[in-house]
């Protein structure tokens, strides 16, 4: 019972932290949206990033055993937010059922990356625990729609936080980066200077993002 506990609150630790990113991935997926296809696309969002997860719990041994697979996930996730950091000028009402579906996708897509760390922890903490695994799927759901709602309205309201958002992502890919254990072995080479890679890859979005978009304003004039 006492390990059950344990296990239990751990998860909850888990969840929390680790669900923060999803909840910044759907916020900045759907900024651009007119207001009345926001709840949709946190809706669709966050209802495909929970079947994701069961689906990835399902197969989490599996998946430890894919070379370099955080790896790829790691990049795809710095490209998803550069790319949501960048500036949507045109909010044109015959384009935002496109932008709606566009949002959707990349919410999904880079839920599917972010939640390979979060399944793969819980798994190893519940150690096999099916009941355990599937407290810890049902305690992400509320944390990423509320989570994503508030993010929302704080993007909304200073816009800037953007750039804090896509600093978190970036982070988050660098730490993906550590976690895979075949590149993390070659990685080794570099000693300690291996775990400043979270920082360089935050840095790297909030770079390539704030240029882009200043050579987009500059264009416009």
């Amino acid at each position: 019972m006492e390990w059950w506990i344990f296990a239990f609150i751990k998860i909850i630790i888990i969840n929390i932290i680790l669900s923060g990113d999803n909840a910044i991935i759907i916020a900045m997926a759907s900024k651009n949206l007119p207001e009345h296809q926001r709840k949709l696309a946190i809706f669709w969002g966050a209802s495909g990033a929970i079947l994701l997860r069961i689906l990835l719990t399902l197969v989490a041994i599996y998946l430890l055993k894919i070379p370099f697979l955080m790896t790829v996930g790691a990049i795809l996730l710095l490209w998803i937010a550069v790319k949501l950091m960048i500036a949507e000028e045109d909010h044109s009402s015959i384009e935002a059922h496109h932008h709606l579906g566009n949002a959707v996708m990349t919410i999904i897509i880079a839920d599917f990356v972010m939640s390979l760390d979060n399944v793969i922890a819980i798994t190893a903490v519940a150690n096999g625990d099916f009941f355990l695994i599937s407290i810890g799927l049902l305690l992400s759901i509320p944390l990423i729609i509320w989570g994503s709602t508030l993010i929302l309205r704080l993007i909304n309201k200073f816009p800037s936080l953007i750039y804090i958002g896509a600093a978190i992502l970036g982070f988050t890919a660098g730490e993906m980066l550590l976690h895979d254990p075949k590149l993390s072995t070659i990685l080794s080479i570099l000693n300690n200077a291996i775990h400043y890679l979270p920082y360089m890859a935050a840095l790297f979005v909030v770079a390539i993002g704030w240029g882009v978009n200043q050579l987009k304003r500059e264009n416009s004039f």
